[in-house]
Protein backbone atom coordinates (compact mmCIF):
# COMPACT_ATOMS: atom_id res chain seq x y z
CA UNK A 1 0.00 0.00 0.00
CA UNK A 2 2.63 2.23 0.81
CA UNK A 3 4.51 1.39 -2.49
CA UNK A 4 1.16 2.31 -4.50
CA UNK A 5 0.82 5.76 -2.45
CA UNK A 6 4.31 6.61 -3.46
CA UNK A 7 3.90 6.56 -6.64
CA UNK A 8 0.70 8.23 -6.77
CA UNK A 9 2.71 11.35 -5.04
CA UNK A 10 5.28 11.08 -6.99
CA UNK A 11 2.89 12.00 -9.88
CA UNK A 12 1.09 14.64 -8.30
CA UNK A 13 4.36 16.24 -7.41
CA UNK A 14 5.46 15.90 -10.69
CA UNK A 15 2.25 16.97 -12.41
CA UNK A 16 2.61 20.24 -10.52
CA UNK A 17 6.25 21.17 -10.60
CA UNK A 18 6.57 24.42 -12.62
CA UNK A 19 7.61 24.24 -16.04
CA UNK A 20 11.28 25.60 -16.15
CA UNK A 21 11.72 27.64 -19.76
CA UNK A 22 15.25 29.51 -20.68
CA UNK A 23 14.11 32.05 -23.18
CA UNK A 24 17.34 32.76 -25.64
CA UNK A 25 17.75 36.21 -27.81
CA UNK A 26 21.45 37.27 -28.32
CA UNK A 27 21.20 40.52 -27.14
CA UNK A 28 18.21 43.60 -26.39
CA UNK A 29 20.06 46.36 -28.25
CA UNK A 30 17.21 46.83 -30.44
CA UNK A 31 13.65 46.48 -28.74
CA UNK A 32 11.30 44.55 -31.31
CA UNK A 33 12.87 40.91 -30.81
CA UNK A 34 13.46 41.51 -27.37
CA UNK A 35 10.08 43.18 -26.72
CA UNK A 36 8.74 40.26 -28.26
CA UNK A 37 10.35 37.64 -25.88
CA UNK A 38 9.20 39.80 -22.72
CA UNK A 39 5.95 40.39 -23.46
CA UNK A 40 5.58 36.58 -24.05
CA UNK A 41 7.69 35.81 -20.66
CA UNK A 42 6.22 38.06 -18.50
CA UNK A 43 2.48 36.73 -19.57
CA UNK A 44 2.98 33.53 -19.09
CA UNK A 45 0.65 31.61 -16.03
CA UNK A 46 3.15 31.57 -12.98
CA UNK A 47 1.80 28.74 -11.46
CA UNK A 48 2.98 26.81 -14.41
CA UNK A 49 5.54 28.18 -15.48
CA UNK A 50 9.04 29.50 -14.68
CA UNK A 51 10.34 31.60 -17.08
CA UNK A 52 14.30 32.62 -17.22
CA UNK A 53 16.08 34.03 -19.88
CA UNK A 54 19.91 33.98 -21.41
CA UNK A 55 21.25 37.01 -23.48
CA UNK A 56 25.06 37.61 -24.70
CA UNK A 57 25.76 40.87 -22.65
CA UNK A 58 23.23 43.05 -20.45
CA UNK A 59 23.81 46.41 -23.03
CA UNK A 60 20.86 48.00 -24.64
CA UNK A 61 18.43 50.38 -23.33
CA UNK A 62 15.53 47.81 -23.19
CA UNK A 63 17.82 45.75 -20.74
CA UNK A 64 16.92 47.61 -18.14
CA UNK A 65 12.91 47.14 -18.83
CA UNK A 66 13.85 43.31 -18.88
CA UNK A 67 15.91 43.23 -15.63
CA UNK A 68 12.87 45.48 -13.80
CA UNK A 69 10.66 42.43 -14.67
CA UNK A 70 12.10 40.13 -12.01
CA UNK A 71 12.58 36.96 -14.56
CA UNK A 72 16.27 35.59 -14.11
CA UNK A 73 18.69 36.94 -16.73
CA UNK A 74 21.83 34.79 -17.33
CA UNK A 75 24.29 36.99 -19.49
CA UNK A 76 26.02 34.19 -21.44
CA UNK A 77 26.64 33.05 -24.91
CA UNK A 78 24.00 30.81 -26.17
CA UNK A 79 25.46 30.43 -30.17
CA UNK A 80 28.36 30.76 -32.02
CA UNK A 81 30.18 29.84 -35.02
CA UNK A 82 30.06 26.39 -36.78
CA UNK A 83 32.94 26.67 -38.94
CA UNK A 84 35.55 25.15 -38.83
CA UNK A 85 32.72 21.98 -38.08
CA UNK A 86 34.99 20.28 -35.00
CA UNK A 87 35.92 23.93 -33.27
CA UNK A 88 32.15 24.95 -33.59
CA UNK A 89 30.98 20.70 -32.09
CA UNK A 90 33.41 21.18 -29.38
CA UNK A 91 31.86 24.33 -28.47
CA UNK A 92 28.73 22.93 -28.56
CA UNK A 93 29.56 20.40 -25.90
CA UNK A 94 30.61 22.88 -23.45
CA UNK A 95 27.04 24.66 -24.27
CA UNK A 96 25.50 21.82 -24.04
CA UNK A 97 27.06 21.38 -19.85
CA UNK A 98 25.80 24.67 -19.62
CA UNK A 99 22.34 24.58 -20.59
CA UNK A 100 22.34 21.16 -18.21
CA UNK A 101 23.63 23.35 -15.29
CA UNK A 102 20.42 25.83 -15.81
CA UNK A 103 18.24 23.07 -15.06
CA UNK A 104 15.70 23.79 -17.50
CA UNK A 105 12.96 21.81 -18.98
CA UNK A 106 12.74 23.93 -22.46
CA UNK A 107 14.72 25.92 -24.65
CA UNK A 108 13.07 28.39 -27.04
CA UNK A 109 15.12 30.38 -29.09
CA UNK A 110 13.44 33.98 -30.45
CA UNK A 111 17.25 34.69 -32.26
CA UNK A 112 16.64 36.53 -35.58
CA UNK A 113 18.89 34.49 -37.54
CA UNK A 114 20.06 31.14 -38.83
CA UNK A 115 22.01 29.91 -36.22
CA UNK A 116 22.00 25.92 -35.38
CA UNK A 117 24.38 26.00 -32.55
CA UNK A 118 21.96 26.26 -29.94
CA UNK A 119 19.38 23.95 -31.28
CA UNK A 120 22.53 21.42 -31.46
CA UNK A 121 23.57 21.77 -27.90
CA UNK A 122 20.30 21.72 -26.47
CA UNK A 123 20.75 18.35 -28.56
CA UNK A 124 23.23 17.15 -26.86
CA UNK A 125 22.28 18.49 -23.79
CA UNK A 126 18.59 16.26 -23.87
CA UNK A 127 16.82 19.56 -23.79
CA UNK A 128 13.33 19.47 -25.34
CA UNK A 129 14.60 22.82 -28.13
CA UNK A 130 11.97 25.49 -30.35
CA UNK A 131 12.22 28.44 -31.87
CA UNK A 132 10.12 31.22 -33.48
CA UNK A 133 10.22 32.19 -37.05
CA UNK A 134 9.99 36.08 -36.89
CA UNK A 135 11.12 36.79 -40.48
CA UNK A 136 10.53 36.07 -43.60
CA UNK A 137 14.52 35.54 -45.00
CA UNK A 138 15.15 31.95 -45.83
CA UNK A 139 16.86 31.46 -49.05
CA UNK A 140 20.43 32.40 -50.01
CA UNK A 141 23.47 31.65 -47.87
CA UNK A 142 21.01 31.09 -44.75
CA UNK A 143 19.17 28.48 -46.25
CA UNK A 144 20.96 25.60 -44.68
CA UNK A 145 21.30 27.54 -41.77
CA UNK A 146 17.37 27.51 -41.24
CA UNK A 147 17.05 24.16 -42.72
CA UNK A 148 19.05 22.62 -39.88
CA UNK A 149 17.66 24.65 -36.98
CA UNK A 150 14.45 23.55 -38.24
CA UNK A 151 15.52 19.81 -38.19
CA UNK A 152 17.34 20.09 -34.77
CA UNK A 153 14.07 21.62 -33.65
CA UNK A 154 11.63 19.99 -31.44
CA UNK A 155 8.53 22.54 -32.30
CA UNK A 156 8.48 25.89 -34.43
CA UNK A 157 6.76 28.72 -34.20
CA UNK A 158 5.20 30.51 -36.61
CA UNK A 159 4.22 34.42 -36.76
CA UNK A 160 2.22 34.48 -40.29
CA UNK A 161 0.16 32.25 -42.58
CA UNK A 162 2.20 32.26 -45.33
CA UNK A 163 5.28 31.55 -42.95
CA UNK A 164 3.66 27.80 -43.50
CA UNK A 165 3.10 27.94 -47.03
CA UNK A 166 6.62 29.03 -48.06
CA UNK A 167 9.01 27.44 -45.22
CA UNK A 168 7.04 24.43 -43.84
CA UNK A 169 4.36 23.22 -46.17
CA UNK A 170 4.68 19.30 -45.40
CA UNK A 171 5.92 20.41 -41.78
CA UNK A 172 3.55 18.89 -38.32
CA UNK A 173 5.63 20.41 -35.79
CA UNK A 174 4.41 23.60 -36.26
CA UNK A 175 2.37 26.05 -34.58
CA UNK A 176 0.61 29.40 -35.87
CA UNK A 177 0.84 32.20 -33.04
CA UNK A 178 0.36 35.67 -34.12
CA UNK A 179 1.86 38.61 -32.07
CA UNK A 180 0.29 40.08 -29.24
CA UNK A 181 -0.04 43.64 -28.15
CA UNK A 182 -0.39 44.70 -24.65
CA UNK A 183 -3.65 46.43 -24.40
CA UNK A 184 -2.91 47.80 -21.12
CA UNK A 185 0.28 49.48 -22.56
CA UNK A 186 -1.12 50.83 -25.56
CA UNK A 187 -4.24 52.42 -25.51
CA UNK A 188 -5.45 55.73 -27.07
CA UNK A 189 -4.20 58.60 -25.01
CA UNK A 190 -4.22 62.37 -25.27
CA UNK A 191 -1.91 64.38 -27.27
CA UNK A 192 1.40 64.35 -25.60
CA UNK A 193 2.27 68.21 -24.94
CA UNK A 194 5.81 67.74 -25.01
CA UNK A 195 6.14 66.17 -28.71
CA UNK A 196 3.10 68.97 -29.86
CA UNK A 197 5.51 71.80 -28.19
CA UNK A 198 8.89 70.00 -29.21
CA UNK A 199 8.23 70.02 -32.96
CA UNK A 200 5.81 73.31 -33.05
CA UNK A 201 2.60 71.80 -33.96
CA UNK A 202 -0.39 73.33 -34.50
CA UNK A 203 -4.22 71.87 -33.96
CA UNK A 204 -4.98 72.04 -37.56
CA UNK A 205 -1.96 70.13 -38.58
CA UNK A 206 -2.41 66.03 -39.87
CA UNK A 207 -0.06 63.92 -38.47
CA UNK A 208 0.89 60.50 -40.71
CA UNK A 209 3.29 58.80 -38.60
CA UNK A 210 5.61 55.47 -39.68
CA UNK A 211 7.88 53.47 -36.96
CA UNK A 212 10.18 50.64 -38.54
CA UNK A 213 13.51 49.33 -39.13
CA UNK A 214 14.82 51.84 -41.47
CA UNK A 215 15.54 49.22 -44.21
CA UNK A 216 15.33 49.10 -48.13
CA UNK A 217 12.19 46.52 -47.43
CA UNK A 218 10.23 49.04 -45.53
CA UNK A 219 9.62 50.88 -48.72
CA UNK A 220 9.58 53.84 -46.82
CA UNK A 221 10.61 55.95 -49.73
CA UNK A 222 7.24 55.19 -51.25
CA UNK A 223 5.61 57.08 -48.11
CA UNK A 224 7.44 60.24 -48.85
CA UNK A 225 6.22 59.97 -52.58
CA UNK A 226 2.95 59.47 -52.06
CA UNK A 227 3.68 62.03 -49.00
CA UNK A 228 4.85 65.02 -51.52
CA UNK A 229 1.81 64.13 -54.03
CA UNK A 230 -0.60 64.98 -51.23
CA UNK A 231 1.35 68.09 -49.73
CA UNK A 232 0.55 69.93 -53.28
CA UNK A 233 -2.78 70.34 -52.18
CA UNK A 234 -2.80 70.04 -48.67
CA UNK A 235 0.08 71.63 -46.73
CA UNK A 236 -0.94 71.54 -43.41
CA UNK A 237 0.63 67.67 -43.25
CA UNK A 238 3.60 66.59 -41.42
CA UNK A 239 5.24 63.25 -41.69
CA UNK A 240 6.90 61.29 -38.97
CA UNK A 241 9.69 59.02 -39.33
CA UNK A 242 10.93 57.21 -36.47
CA UNK A 243 13.65 54.64 -36.84
CA UNK A 244 17.36 54.55 -36.44
CA UNK A 245 18.46 57.06 -39.37
CA UNK A 246 22.31 55.77 -38.99
CA UNK A 247 22.17 54.21 -42.12
CA UNK A 248 22.83 54.14 -46.01
CA UNK A 249 19.27 53.73 -46.58
CA UNK A 250 18.34 56.23 -43.74
CA UNK A 251 20.46 59.03 -45.34
CA UNK A 252 19.21 58.20 -48.96
CA UNK A 253 15.20 59.12 -47.93
CA UNK A 254 16.67 62.10 -45.80
CA UNK A 255 18.02 63.36 -48.78
CA UNK A 256 15.13 62.76 -51.24
CA UNK A 257 13.43 64.70 -47.88
CA UNK A 258 16.09 67.67 -48.13
CA UNK A 259 15.68 68.27 -51.85
CA UNK A 260 11.87 68.47 -51.58
CA UNK A 261 9.94 71.75 -51.36
CA UNK A 262 8.12 70.39 -48.34
CA UNK A 263 11.32 69.63 -46.71
CA UNK A 264 10.24 70.99 -43.36
CA UNK A 265 7.14 68.95 -42.92
CA UNK A 266 9.28 65.29 -43.11
CA UNK A 267 10.60 64.90 -39.74
CA UNK A 268 13.07 62.11 -39.04
CA UNK A 269 13.26 61.42 -35.54
CA UNK A 270 16.06 58.80 -35.27
CA UNK A 271 15.85 55.91 -32.92
CA UNK A 272 13.03 56.38 -30.23
CA UNK A 273 12.76 54.03 -26.64
CA UNK A 274 9.52 55.01 -25.81
CA UNK A 275 7.12 55.27 -28.75
CA UNK A 276 3.92 55.63 -27.05
CA UNK A 277 3.91 59.27 -26.98
CA UNK A 278 4.56 59.40 -30.97
CA UNK A 279 1.09 57.32 -31.47
CA UNK A 280 -0.68 60.15 -29.28
CA UNK A 281 -0.48 62.44 -31.44
CA UNK A 282 -0.64 60.73 -34.71
CA UNK A 283 -3.79 60.79 -36.79
CA UNK A 284 -2.80 58.05 -39.48
CA UNK A 285 -0.14 55.37 -38.87
CA UNK A 286 1.47 54.00 -42.41
CA UNK A 287 3.51 51.05 -42.75
CA UNK A 288 4.73 50.46 -46.33
CA UNK A 289 6.50 47.50 -46.71
CA UNK A 290 7.59 46.29 -50.14
CA UNK A 291 6.61 42.54 -51.31
CA UNK A 292 10.16 41.72 -52.28
CA UNK A 293 12.91 41.35 -49.38
CA UNK A 294 12.37 40.72 -45.82
CA UNK A 295 8.69 41.28 -46.54
CA UNK A 296 7.26 41.51 -42.76
CA UNK A 297 6.39 38.75 -39.74
CA UNK A 298 4.31 40.42 -37.56
CA UNK A 299 4.49 44.12 -37.01
CA UNK A 300 4.38 44.85 -33.65
CA UNK A 301 3.68 48.86 -34.53
CA UNK A 302 0.84 48.11 -36.77
CA UNK A 303 -0.75 46.54 -33.49
CA UNK A 304 0.78 49.25 -31.19
CA UNK A 305 -1.11 51.67 -33.33
CA UNK A 306 -4.36 50.38 -33.86
CA UNK A 307 -4.76 49.44 -30.11
CA UNK A 308 -3.53 53.07 -29.51
CA UNK A 309 -6.83 54.18 -31.63
CA UNK A 310 -4.70 55.25 -34.30
CA UNK A 311 -5.98 55.25 -38.43
CA UNK A 312 -3.96 52.98 -40.20
CA UNK A 313 -2.89 51.80 -43.97
CA UNK A 314 -0.67 49.08 -44.41
CA UNK A 315 0.77 47.60 -47.82
CA UNK A 316 -0.72 43.87 -48.69
CA UNK A 317 2.34 41.78 -47.58
CA UNK A 318 3.09 38.84 -45.43
CA UNK A 319 2.41 39.04 -42.01
CA UNK A 320 0.36 42.27 -42.22
CA UNK A 321 -2.45 40.50 -44.74
CA UNK A 322 -2.87 38.30 -41.59
CA UNK A 323 -3.31 41.56 -38.88
CA UNK A 324 -5.93 43.49 -41.61
CA UNK A 325 -7.38 40.29 -42.81
CA UNK A 326 -10.96 41.10 -43.91
CA UNK A 327 -10.32 45.00 -43.88
CA UNK A 328 -9.22 45.38 -47.46
CA UNK A 329 -9.51 49.35 -47.35
CA UNK A 330 -6.93 49.29 -45.28
CA UNK A 331 -4.58 47.41 -47.38
CA UNK A 332 -2.79 49.25 -50.47
CA UNK A 333 -0.40 47.31 -53.52
CA UNK A 334 3.11 47.76 -52.16
CA UNK A 335 4.83 50.25 -53.97
CA UNK A 336 2.00 51.64 -55.14
CA UNK A 337 2.84 55.40 -54.24
CA UNK A 338 -0.50 56.49 -56.23
CA UNK A 339 -2.74 54.22 -54.87
CA UNK A 340 -1.32 55.28 -51.37
CA UNK A 341 -2.10 58.87 -51.72
CA UNK A 342 -5.51 58.13 -52.57
CA UNK A 343 -5.87 56.12 -49.35
CA UNK A 344 -4.54 58.58 -47.50
CA UNK A 345 -6.68 61.63 -48.13
CA UNK A 346 -9.71 59.01 -47.98
CA UNK A 347 -8.36 58.37 -44.18
CA UNK A 348 -7.32 61.72 -43.63
CA UNK A 349 -10.22 63.50 -44.75
CA UNK A 350 -13.39 61.75 -44.69
CA UNK A 351 -15.35 61.35 -41.94
CA UNK A 352 -16.95 57.67 -42.90
CA UNK A 353 -13.86 55.96 -42.55
CA UNK A 354 -13.59 56.36 -38.45
CA UNK A 355 -16.44 52.85 -38.21
CA UNK A 356 -13.95 51.30 -40.32
CA UNK A 357 -11.61 51.67 -37.51
CA UNK A 358 -13.52 51.13 -34.63
CA UNK A 359 -13.95 47.55 -36.04
CA UNK A 360 -10.31 47.16 -36.27
CA UNK A 361 -9.75 48.25 -33.15
CA UNK A 362 -12.19 45.31 -31.88
CA UNK A 363 -10.72 43.07 -34.27
CA UNK A 364 -7.06 43.56 -32.61
CA UNK A 365 -8.61 43.21 -28.75
CA UNK A 366 -10.22 40.24 -30.02
CA UNK A 367 -7.53 38.45 -31.75
CA UNK A 368 -4.13 39.95 -30.81
CA UNK A 369 -4.28 40.66 -27.24
CA UNK A 370 -0.61 39.98 -25.75
CA UNK A 371 -3.02 37.18 -23.66
CA UNK A 372 -3.92 35.37 -26.21
CA UNK A 373 -0.12 35.16 -27.51
CA UNK A 374 1.33 34.05 -24.23
CA UNK A 375 -1.51 31.83 -23.71
CA UNK A 376 -1.07 29.44 -26.66
CA UNK A 377 2.75 29.43 -25.94
CA UNK A 378 1.92 27.89 -22.62
CA UNK A 379 -0.36 25.23 -24.42
CA UNK A 380 2.67 24.38 -26.96
CA UNK A 381 5.06 24.10 -24.27
CA UNK A 382 2.94 21.47 -21.97
CA UNK A 383 2.08 19.62 -25.24
CA UNK A 384 5.66 19.37 -25.98
CA UNK A 385 6.24 18.03 -22.33
CA UNK A 386 3.25 16.64 -22.44
CA UNK A 387 2.05 18.10 -19.24
CA UNK A 388 -1.61 18.91 -18.45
Amino acid sequence: MAYFYFIFTFFMEKKFIKIKILFTIPNFDTAGSGKALLNVAKNLDRKFFEPHIACFHNRGDFFKIVEKSNIPVHIHKTSHEMIPRIKGFMKCLTLAKYFKSLNVDLIHSFHYGPDYSEALAAKIALIPWLYTKKNMNWGGLSKNGWYLRSLLSKHILVQNSDMVKEFFPRLNKLTLVHRGVDLQEFKKSKKNKQLLDKYNLKPENKIILCIANLHPAKGVEVLIESFLMISKKKSNLKLFIVGDNKNEYAEELMHISKNSKYSKNIIFTGKVFDVKKFYSIADLFILPTLSKGRREGSPVSLLEAISSGVSVLASEVSGIKDILNGYNEALFEPGNAIELSKKIKKKLFEKKCSSLDQKIVKHIKNNFDIKIESHKHGEVYKKLLRRN
